[in-house]
């Protein structure tokens, strides 16, 4: 549907044009209509189907700009897609000239104070900083005609629920509420049932809970050989940007500084890193400067980025809810994508539940060797050598290169170039993850270590090595810095090429590969 068959104004159908939006996703096709219509809208939707802009165009829409009130109240569970929601709302209502305001935690609330003496009639916040805010009487909501709760069932997994009720309660009873959450628990129904009128309900189908556009895999490893197996996978696969994500802040720091020393540009981000340092670490993400982001569950909600290729579940969830938001990271925006989860052989149960709700049959992926991995890197290596060449000015280096052609042989020469721009692998840097305390298998029996482990996990059923459309790519490392093995070092550098030598090692070499002169 388009939307200037939804009942928009010329203004905001300049804006939705101006922000590359071309057909209305189907949340969106529904809900706007309804909302316009003064209608409580529950909305059953996963990230990335549109759901912002699902609310954002009606509030812009239904706000009067003349009346310097909070007119709109948006609750997001986490200060990344608070911030990210704001700049959305603020983009398609840029037109009409609409003041939107963010408030979270972990920022200066003067700042904010300040910010919301300047009338805004769209207010996006984290629910502990509206409380905040509410208690100082610096945000009044006795005008609020309409309110969000964005991803609700993540608000409820946060321990957040009683905070939303409080807030509710100053909210004025004549007022339109929108509710939107992936999976709808009791809990959350509940609170429809309490706090909104004769709500309409817009749910996607089961079947479509995971687009048809992600390849969704699964890998039987043991906890401690998860690390190497996976970093052979990057290697094979060459992902473009990828998220991996564990089940702990301390695998965080712990994955992040192994892939940092390893030589991929990677860094973390959890709960206890300063709002400073994770927004930064995440504009890098966004931009490019990093391709591998290592988060928690809590840490990575409100990613919003079209151009993530692969989710790596390092640790499986424990909540099958939990599956259908970290995969709803990639193939967005019609975009292609590819979803693996390592599950140990007494993690198997998780992996069934997943399947239930998604209604999709993960396949078995058999881990690459060493070998393999390591021609994938040659391939990787050799292209990077290639447009190496094709940057270099040659004649400027043409005495040098005569010189140690006279010296050492032409083929450890170029040995010695594809040595220094490969990655090291784990004979090199080994990397410890400390254990974590396994899954209980569900039903709430006792389980050892036994199972059986398959090496590759699918009884010698089809090796789907590929997992998705992969190229090569140069080798983007993260300089001199991405060597440090300090688990305290999780943040990256935030640069590809911090050395200035075009990422390659500094560290003279680590692969035990010695040049023979000529003799």
């Amino acid at each position: 549907m388009k939307f200037n068959e939804l009942g928009l104004s010329d203004d905001l159908l300049k804006a939705v044009t101006t922000a590359g939006y071309e057909e209305a996703t189907p949340i969106q096709a529904e809900t706007i209509p309804m909302v316009l219509d003064g209608q409580d809208v529950i909305g059953q939707a996963q990230t990335g189907t549109g759901k912002t802009a699902a609310f954002a165009l009606p509030i812009l829409e239904k706000i009067d700009k003349s009346n310097q009130n909070v007119q709109a109240l948006v609750v997001s569970p986490t200060r990344e897609l608070a911030i990210q929601t704001q700049e959305e709302i603020y983009k398609l209502g840029r037109n009409e000239r609409a003041n939107v305001q963010v408030v979270y935690g972990g920022a200066d609330i003067r700042r904010q104070i300040k910010a919301l003496k300047n009338h805004p009639q769209v207010v996006v916040g984290t629910p502990g900083r509206l409380l905040d805010h509410i208690r100082r009487h610096t945000l009044k909501l006795d005008h609020v005609q309409m309110l969000v709760l964005d991803e609700a069932d993540e608000m409820l997994n946060m321990g957040f629920l009683d905070d939303i009720e409080d807030i509710i309660k100053q909210l004025p009873e004549e007022r339109q509420t929108m509710l939107f959450s992936a999976t709808m628990p009791p809990e959350i129904k509940r609170v429809g049932v309490q706090f909104m009128k004769d709500p309409k309900h817009v749910k996607i189908k089961a079947k479509e809970l995971t687009t048809d556009l992600i390849d969704q895999f699964y890998v039987r490893s043991r906890d401690f050989e998860k690390f190497d197996v996976m970093t052979r996978f990057f290697d094979v696969q060459s992902p473009d940007l990828t998220i991996v994500f564990t089940r702990t802040k301390r695998r965080v720091d712990e994955i992040s500084s192994g892939l940092q020393a390893r030589g991929y540009n990677a860094a973390g981000i959890h709960g206890d890193l300063t709002q400073k340092r994770r927004t930064q670490i995440m504009n890098q993400f966004r931009h490019g400067q990093l391709d591998i982001l290592v988060a928690t569950d809590v840490a990575a909600r409100g990613i919003d980025i079209d151009d993530v290729t692969h989710v790596y579940n390092y640790d499986i969830p424990q909540d099958p809810d939990s599956y259908v938001h970290r995969v709803g990271r990639t193939g967005r925006a019609g975009k292609h994508g590819v979803s693996m989860t390592f599950v140990t052989p007494n993690e198997m149960d998780y992996l069934r539940e997943i399947e239930k709700l998604t209604k999709v049959r993960m396949l078995p992926l058999k881990p690459p060797s060493d070998e393999e991995a390591l021609v994938s890197q040659l391939g990787a290596a050799k292209d990077t050598v290639v447009d190496l060449i094709n940057k270099t000015d040659t004649e400027k280096f043409a005495k040098v290169a005569e010189s140690l052609l006279a010296e050492y042989d032409a083929e450890d020469l170029v040995a010695a170039l594809l040595n220094d721009v490969t990655k090291d692998n784990s004979s090199q840097v080994p990397v410890k993850i400390t254990p974590e305390r396994p899954l209980p298998r569900r039903g709430g029996k006792r389980h050892g270590n036994g199972g059986g482990y398959h090496r590759g996990g699918n009884g010698g059923g089809n090796n789907h090595r590929g997992g998705g459309n992969f190229r090569h790519r140069q080798d983007r490392r993260g300089g001199s810095d991405s060597r440090n093995h300090d688990s305290r070092n999780h943040g990256g550098n935030g640069s590809r090429h911090s050395n200035g030598n075009g990422g390659r090692r500094s560290d003279g070499g680590s692969h035990g590969f010695t040049i023979r002169k000529k003799d």
